[in-house]
């Protein structure tokens, strides 16, 4: 019997504190070897130091053998997976909600399984999504949890479901590009698991080679032989052992044919698997904070002791679609990848060799005291079934051959005399008496004795100068767009390739998708135009359609619908377009109320794809406008049934039958969020339906769900100037031609323009963000924000650090309760050399404010010590307690450090003043050096180098000697 329900859980938390209103441009800031960009989503940068009771609305989902608890506040993870055969939770399970910044936008909690896409970590982990709950024709329930992402505008789903008397959480995973350009994702699942000295890493055997983040290095598997993450392991070191690794490393397997990946902790007998198809689920890693010190305060900083002591953990990552960090997959205009995934407890089977969903096999080889071998095999099933269990060699002699009841209840174990035979010469195979097929049957053999070549790192690209063929030129542009390069752009590649010959096609085509991308649609026709010229130079018809396409795309954009109709439809002569074409031409025959037309198109598209679900939910509006209401109900049920959180279907069915409940249906599901209300609006509008469009918005302002682009999407452009402008980051293309529309009919308004310019700041298009934020600024100079933006942009990109200068301090004596704004400032001054006692005599005018932020802190601490007053910096630091952000471990213990070396240099240098106490009080501040306490938030990572405490403390007990002979 399956169940779910929702209920209100108490749970302590520690609380985050309030998002950065200002936006963040971190254009080059690294995050998981990709780009760290966080725009459109807001920073939050503090966290509480003590806990409080918090209320979460979660959702439990149980069957006999299996209880999960999902938080949809939280990302849609799951927050707990209990095995109730073994009474263990399987991954590991956080008892508080303790948040480090650790996210891409700040906050991060460990545990459970979360969902990282469409990058690691995911943007969202920390805010809320929708959720419903489904119960299935076969008695299973899903629990299915929905986002739509902000930063590319993509659509992810995870599905929970457990079904009756099965042993293991399956997860359905889809992911949609709701827009018509080309977009990359990844999804790795990352359960955690609690760990000990006994704990161990189990991968396939076929994997004998791991992979670092980019694949920028490589080791051996298990036994590392080398140098991995600066760690010698030359003697040999089993790093699946979790004891065995000291410092944070991760590590990714290379090429397993295996389906599974999991952990076993040889203590207690228990472990946790993930099974998923390798031909789409082909990630399996690892990642430990490190079993050291430095791993220790990490995991303090995510969690709370418990009775039995303070519980490390590691991640068990599992990737579909992707098998390193980065290694990203295009996502093409409107199409959906779908995959599932399984996690299952397991126990007392040792390390597993083999494993499906059904079965997990674990096979072994004893010693007899007088020669010869006996093997042990062990067998888990995840549900009740009938087994025929044979034990074979190579050349087909059984030694075992009889058909069993398999349940989760019991592991399955028999000892086999096989004669003499080697493992290698054996099979093992595990297969449903009411199956035929031999594809229904788990298959064990062991892997071969050879060894097997370890594969190269990966070698950077060369500058596109340097790069000897275009060919190689739009390759590296390509995989920088792929793989969101922090620091390099596609664009220099893709120009350097022109340079060489203006009539590469596809540089050109690549080009103007760029400048397409960002709203240039000027310069984005004239690379897609002539891309498309020559594809048609010798035949009119040509092999590939995207530039024609893109080229559509670009005319819609501006206005020329006619021609990008033409478009539409001549791309849909590739079928590789012919599903995006064809929506977009529906778009357009639905806006110019030709609706026959319309409705053929979509169903044209339909066929190519049919979980577009944005052209199902079209389909059904055209088919409430032609009077064919029955068949658009029933068209809803089956979208429905596909995609629940298909709100232009739930929308249109509310339409046709007036009935107020399924509206709030809708109000519920879309939980106050104007994100959601935007997206199904603008699917409304982009078909040219402004009447459906503003219904929906007028809805969201009725349930408070608005943002200043809701009143700018209604052409409400004076109303959208009152509304306040925190945490409005506009980035999508729709939002240029709202904007641009709003600075015509509302020439006064100075709001439009500065979100302008924080979109096109945001693509990387300077020019227009510093000619909008100028008009914004000469609107109206009273608004902090704009001075604050200039002041980046003339820094950073046109080098007038004068103005940058006054254009800062401008923002920050307009708004001083900004903490933010400060630490910017004094960062300006910082890279302008101001003098340090200058600086700090700023800074401590507004000591509430640097307690606002660690790194305001920090600075007062740091500069403190710059200056000599050791004391004082020692005294504000051990009062402090600290929230380090992962990647800027470091600089506190450096400062905590500091101060207490050259006070002790200070008592052990004082000519004539120096005694035995002096000299004891210098010891134990050098002590101090060599343990870093919690408040630093931060643990000493092993290897650290430090001589110069030694060294000073030699000196110290050799004058202590000589004082006391």
């Amino acid at each position: 019997m399956v169940k779910a329900w929702r209920e209100l859980v108490t749970i302590p938390t520690y609380e985050i504190g309030k998002a950065e209103k200002s936006p963040m441009f971190l254009e080059k800031r690294v995050y998981q070897g990709s780009s760290g960009v966080v725009y459109p989503y807001p920073v939050i940068e503090s966290i509480a130091n003590e806990p409080t009771p918090h209320e979460w609305n979660v959702v439990f989902l149980e069957n006999e053998y299996i209880k999960v608890m999902v938080m949809p506040e939280l990302g849609g993870r799951i927050q707990m997976a209990y095995d109730k055969i073994k009474q263990r939770h399987f991954v590991y399970y956080n008892h508080v909600i303790k948040p480090a910044l650790v996210g891409l936008a700040g906050p991060w909690i460990s545990g459970g399984i979360e969902f990282n896409w469409p990058q690691h970590h995911r943007p969202s982990t920390y805010l809320p999504v929708d959720s419903t709950i489904v119960e299935n024709e076969d008695g299973s329930i899903t629990v299915w949890v929905n986002e739509m992402e902000r930063m590319f505008h993509q659509k992810g789903m995870a599905g929970f479901t457990l079904r009756p008397g099965c042993a293991y959480l399956e997860i359905q995973g889809r992911v949609s590009n709701r827009t018509p350009l080309p977009q990359t994702f990844l999804w790795w699942a990352n359960p955690a698991v609690e760990v000990n000295d006994e704990y161990q890493s189990v991968f396939p055997p076929d994997v004998n080679a791991v992979f670092d983040h980019g694949k920028r290095a490589v080791s051996s598997f298990p036994i590392a032989t080398g140098t991995y993450y600066k760690m010698d392991y030359s003697a040999g070191v089993d790093i699946s052992n979790y004891k065995n690794i000291k410092v944070p490393t991760s590590y990714m397997a290379v090429n397993s044919k295996y389906d599974f990946e999991g952990g076993y902790e040889n203590d207690s007998k228990g472990g946790m698997l993930h099974v998923a198809s390798h031909h789409f689920s082909p990630g399996k890693k690892q990642w430990t904070w490190g079993n050291g010190d430095f791993g220790r305060a990490w995991d303090r900083n995510l969690t709370d002791s418990v009775e039995s002591g303070f519980r490390p953990y590691i991640e068990l990552m599992a990737g579909v679609y992707t098998e390193n960090q980065p290694d990203f997959t295009w996502l093409m205009p409107y199409e959906e990848k779908q995959f599932t995934q399984y996690f299952m407890p397991y126990r007392e089977l040792g390390v597993v060799k083999q494993a499906s969903k059904d079965f997990i096999v674990n096979i072994e080889a004893q010693s007899l005291p007088k020669g010869g071998e006996l093997v042990t095999f062990k067998v888990l099933a995840t549900s009740k079934q009938e087994t025929r269990i044979i034990l074979k060699n190579k050349q087909g002699e059984e030694y075992y051959n009889k058909v069993v009841t398999l349940s989760p209840e019991e592991v399955f174990e028999q000892t086999v005399d096989v004669r003499g035979a080697t493992m290698n010469d054996l099979t093992l195979s595990i297969s449903k008496t009411n199956h035929i097929s031999h594809l229904s049957s788990l298959i064990w053999e062991a892997e071969p004795d050879e060894i097997r070549p370890i594969p190269d790192a990966a070698e950077a690209a060369l500058s596109p100068e340097d790069t000897k063929t275009n060919d190689q030129l739009f390759l590296t542009g390509l995989h920088l767009e792929q793989y969101r390069h922090a620091t390099w752009s596609a664009l220099d590649y893709y120009e350097e390739a022109l340079r060489r010959d203006p009539n590469d096609v596809r540089c050109l085509n690549q080009t103007g998708l760029w400048y397409l991308r960002r709203g240039r649609f000027d310069k984005a026709e004239s690379y897609l135009r002539k891309a498309v010229k020559i594809w048609q130079k010798r035949n009119p018809n040509p092999y590939d359609g995207e530039a024609i396409f893109n080229l559509a795309l670009t005319l819609k954009y501006m206005g020329r619908q006619q021609e990008a109709y033409e478009l539409f439809w001549k791309s849909t002569w590739n079928k590789a377009w012919a599903d995006a074409g064809y929506f977009e031409a529906a778009c357009i025959s639905v806006a110019q109320g030709r609706f026959d037309d319309a409705l053929d198109e979509l169903n044209r598209s339909l066929i190519f794809n049919t979980c577009n679900h944005k052209a199902r939910a079209l389909k059904t509006t055209v088919l409430r406008l032609l009077g064919q209401k029955e068949e658009a109900l029933a068209w809803i049920q089956e979208s429905l049934c596909l995609d629940p959180f298909n709100y232009g279907c739930r929308y249109e069915q509310y339409l046709i039958s007036n009935d107020e409940s399924l509206l709030t249906t809708l109000k519920t599901m879309m939980r106050k969020s104007c994100h959601n209300y935007n997206e199904l609006a603008l699917d409304y509008q982009q078909a040219g339906r402004s009447e459906e469009a503003h219904a929906i918005w007028n809805i969201a302002i009725s349930e408070g769900a608005t943002s200043p682009m809701t009143y700018y999407y209604l052409d409400h452009a004076e109303e959208a100037e009152k509304v306040c402008s925190d945490y409005c980051f506009p980035n999508r293309l729709e939002d240029v031609l709202a904007l641009e529309n709003a600075k015509v009919k509302n020439p006064k308004g100075a709001k439009a323009p500065y979100y302008l310019g924080c979109l096109y700041y945001d693509k990387r298009q300077y020019d227009l963000a510093i000619e909008n934020w100028e008009l914004s600024a000469q609107l109206d100079p009273s608004f902090p924000t704009v001075w604050r933006n200039l002041a980046l942009a003339r820094f950073n990109k046109q080098n007038r650090q004068e103005e940058a200068l006054e254009y800062m301090e401008k923002a920050f004596h307009m708004d001083e309760t900004d903490a933010r704004i400060l630490m910017e400032l004094d960062q300006l001054y910082k890279r302008l050399q101001k003098p340090h006692q200058e600086r700090l005599d700023f800074l401590q005018k507004y000591p509430s404010l640097i307690q606002q932020r660690d790194d305001l802190v920090l600075e007062e601490i740091t500069l403190l010590n710059q200056l000599g007053r050791y004391e004082e910096a020692m005294q504000k630091l051990d009062a402090h307690q600290f929230h380090p952000w992962e990647g800027g471990e470091g600089k506190v213990p450096a400062q905590y450090q500091i101060c207490r070396v050259k006070l002790a240099e200070r008592l052990l240098s004082e000519k004539g003043k120096v005694n035995s106490e002096k000299i004891d009080d210098a010891i134990s501040l050098l002590e101090q050096c060599l343990e870093y306490p919690h408040h630093l938030g931060e643990g000493k990572l092993y290897g650290a180098q430090e001589n110069d405490f030694y060294y000073y403390l030699g000196v110290a007990y050799e004058m202590k000697a000589e004082a006391n002979s």
